[in-house]
């Protein structure tokens, strides 16, 4: 037979979708398009991951990715999912994540006739006195059928009905009480025993039903039947009771003697398991228990006892128990859905995990909290029902800490309270939210001067609290100048080190220090970046001889110092002054007299290059006296420079002169100097012609004006301005000898200076007789040769 399958779709609120199937579909069967009904891309469904999330991890129902539809897995049975529970539905909830979602999906399972009626036994007997009395009733066992609604248990027909009849009675539970009812009186001697057939028959198409025998033997008159003293009986009891609990005491009163009299007791549950719960006493009456109760599972049950005696008369009765829940089982945490990282910029309120919480306790024992540790930047909230969600909140800061063991707990709130936990691990991603930072915040280096182009100076290093290509630190030579210059004409860094080099050799004497700034930058997007001043310190080298400044040297020239016959001891000749451009003790000169013409004459100042007599002047005393002054330095190794002094010691000028005319002087210079006061003395007379034919010219030309204005026969005598001169004259300045006397303030004796002109054997000599920086009282002869 053809079995129809119709699928209903319905949308309950966004996010929710219910499906309506048949049981013991085959495997592989559609369900439905879930891409399609909660208007999903297929694609977000690879994407994200998508998987199905049940309570029980009933596993009868699977998603296909690809095409976005749920198909059967395994054969559902509704009878074995759900019993006798209508409607019987599976709840589902698909989870996908990046971003994290969740949607809810109830797929019902419709029951199909699969299942007959059937009875526990395949007879019961009876054993009925003759003179029972129409309309006694004899409680028939009820038929079980699996299936619900109109495929479940429908109706019962008693054959043949000649002395019974049947009788249902509805029951609080949904079922049917089913009672044989005498109908007409049984007469033993005519019919000693009777055979009846009890069929039950369900509603479905087609119809299934199950047939039971019903053997009745009649005795002999027992004309009283037993009879309870209630009809219904009520007990409550926890469901964490101990076996052998007693919960009640049945009891019935049969008003015969003897065997008609005595009354046992029995239980005729059969579609149920209290059989296995409870048992009572044949004699006594009492139920006691047999089982483990579960409050989680059934609520409620009801007994039905039934008292007989040996005549076979009955009565019947119920008891009634309700179980109570005791707070016997803990919060079971089943995670749904969680992140194992998250970024540190994340926003507050973002979902790190979702839990679904179930405690099957009733009432206060059922409701559940869930919490975390204080001082996390965490928080729990309650999404649903059963489902709570962890998210952050407050700023993450991953520098501080990486890496959260977060532990949710969750209670109930029965008492005691019972609890589970669950210990998350969550990583904290790195963003680029922090910059490098210097060690220090501002260096100095020292390098010393004529240094080798390459040379490493020092470090500098910067520290960055992020993680991986965020906390990877470059140097950069940011842009600046130095006098003008270029700095990274002086020096470079390393990009990955932060070593700075020299690019250049430095000169102390040219440059002392410089500062730069290097700008240290991550690697993040967008990169972070922080700067530092540099500054570089110039150490000096000893590479610098002293340089003498007086006596001044010279090619062409001699330079005596003149000291009287009647010096004193001590008396101050001259002072060498040098200087070294170098710094600190490369820069500290000493003097010292290298060689002279009479040592024991002169002797030089260590520390101040002052040439001084060390005795008294004669006259046996080489009026020309040359010395050689060395000056040094203190560097390492020393550097040193020498100057020659040349001492005249004598009181005239003549002495002087005849002593210092024989020095021998320089031909490249002397022809040199001839050839520049030769072109010198052609450009004075050129311009001096030029100056007289520009004269005469302006005198002709106003005497031919004068002629022309006047018209006069007079004579012109021409006037002439005082500032020209007669050129016409043969006189000129004839002066051999040209004075000039010169007088200082503080000079004790006159200063002369002379300019005049000798020859002796073909030698001009010009000389100068000057006051020295010693003293004003001695004098400097200079001469000049050509």
């Amino acid at each position: 037979m053809k079995r129809q399958v119709t699928f209903f779709i319905s949308i309950l609120s966004l996010g929710s979708v219910t499906y309506s199937i048949p049981e013991e579909m085959a495997k592989g069967s559609l369900v439905g398009n879930i891409a399609q009904d909660l208007g999903l891309d297929v694609k977000r469904l690879r994407t994200g991951k998508a998987r199905i999330y049940t309570e029980d991890n009933a596993d009868y129902i699977e998603l296909n990715k690809d095409r976005g539809v749920l198909i059967v897995k395994e054969r559902i049975d509704r009878e074995t999912l759900c019993g006798q529970t209508t409607p019987c539905a599976l709840h589902l909830q698909i989870m996908l994540e990046d971003p994290i979602e969740f949607y809810t999906i109830t797929v019902e399972i419709n029951d199909i006739n699969d299942n007959a009626p059937s009875f526990k036994k395949d007879q019961m007997k009876f054993r009925i006195s003759e003179s029972a009395a129409i309309g006694a009733k004899f409680v028939l066992e009820r038929a079980m059928d699996l299936d619900v609604g109109v495929n479940g248990l429908q109706s019962y027909l008693l054959k043949p009905t000649d002395n019974f009849h049947l009788k249902l009675q509805n029951q609080q539970d949904g079922s049917k009480k089913v009672e044989m009812v005498l109908q007409k009186q049984l007469d033993r001697e005519a019919q000693e025993h009777l055979s009846l057939t009890l069929t039950a028959s369900d509603g479905g198409d087609p119809q299934l039903a199950g047939k039971m025998r019903v053997e009745i033997s009649v005795l002999d008159v027992n004309d009283n039947a037993p009879v309870f003293t209630q009809e219904v009986y009520k007990v409550t009891i926890m469901e964490t009771a101990s076996k052998g609990t007693i919960l009640s005491t049945v009891s019935a009163i049969d008003a015969d003697e003897g065997s008609n009299g005595k009354v046992s007791y029995t239980i005729t549950n059969t579609l149920d398991d209290v059989p296995d719960l409870f048992r009572i006493d044949e004699d006594s009456g009492v139920v006691t228990l047999t089982g483990g109760l579960d409050y989680e599972k059934t609520q409620h049950y009801e007994i039905h006892v039934q008292a007989g005696d040996d005549g076979g008369l009955t009565d019947s009765c119920k008891i009634i128990v309700e179980v109570t829940d005791t707070n016997d089982n803990h919060p079971s945490i089943n995670i749904m859905s969680k992140t194992n990282s998250i970024s540190e910029n994340s926003k507050a309120e973002t979902v790190v995990t979702i839990f679904n919480v179930q405690d099957p306790d009733s009432g206060n024992n059922g409701k559940v909290m869930c919490n975390i540790e204080e001082q996390m930047p965490f928080q729990m909230k309650v999404t649903s029902k059963k489902i709570f969600s962890l998210v952050t909140d407050s700023e993450l800061d991953r520098e501080r800490v990486s890496e959260y063991n977060i532990t949710v707990t969750c209670s109930d709130e029965g008492v005691p309270s019972l609890s589970s936990s669950v210990t998350l691990t969550l990583q904290i991603s790195d963003v680029n939210d922090n910059p490098p930072v210097f060690e220090r915040s501002s260096y100095e280096a020292y390098i010393v001067e004529n240094n080798t182009p390459g040379l490493s100076i020092f470090t500098v290093r910067a520290r960055d609290a992020d993680w991986n290509q965020n906390a990877r630190v470059s140097y950069i030579l940011e842009d600046s100048s130095v006098n003008g210059v270029p700095v990274s004409s002086y020096v470079s860094v390393s990009a990955d080190s932060g070593v700075i080099h020299a690019v250049r050799s430095f000169d102390y004497e040219q440059i002392k220090d410089f500062q730069f700034h290097i700008k240290a930058q991550d690697g993040g997007s967008p990169p972070l970046s922080s700067n530092v001043t540099v500054k570089i310190l110039i150490q000096d080298q000893n590479d610098n001889p002293p340089q003498v400044l007086y006596p001044v040297q010279s090619g062409g020239s001699v330079v005596a110092e003149m000291v009287p016959r009647s010096a004193d001891v001590g008396y101050l000749v001259t002072k060498v002054v040098a200087v070294d451009v170098d710094s600190g003790q490369n820069a500290w000169l000493s003097y010292k007299l290298q060689k002279a013409t009479d040592r024991a004459l002169f002797e030089v100042g260590l520390q101040n290059g002052e040439i001084r007599t060390i005795r008294q002047v004669t006259d046996k005393d080489a009026v020309k006296q040359r010395l050689t002054v060395i000056v040094e330095d203190n560097g390492q190794p020393s550097r040193s420079a020498t100057v020659i002094v040349n001492v005249a010691v004598a009181d005239s000028f003549p002495e002087v002169l005849s002593e210092f005319t024989d020095f021998p002087h320089d031909k490249e210079y002397n022809d040199n100097l001839t050839f520049y006061l030769v072109l010198a003395l052609a450009v004075v007379s050129f311009l001096f012609i030029t100056c007289l034919v520009v004269i005469i010219s302006v005198k002709i030309y106003r005497w031919r004006q004068s002629r022309i204005l006047y018209q006069s026969n007079l004579p012109v005598i021409p006037y002439y301005p005082p500032r020209y001169s007669d050129t016409l004259g043969t006189g000129t300045l004839q002066h051999v000898y040209n004075y000039e006397v010169c007088r200082t303030t503080d000079s004790r004796k006159k200063s002369v200076g002379l300019d005049t002109q000798h020859n002796f054997n073909g030698i001009g000599i010009f000389f100068y007789f000057l006051p020295t920086v010693a003293s004003t009282a001695k004098g400097m002869l200079v001469f000049y040769y050509w």
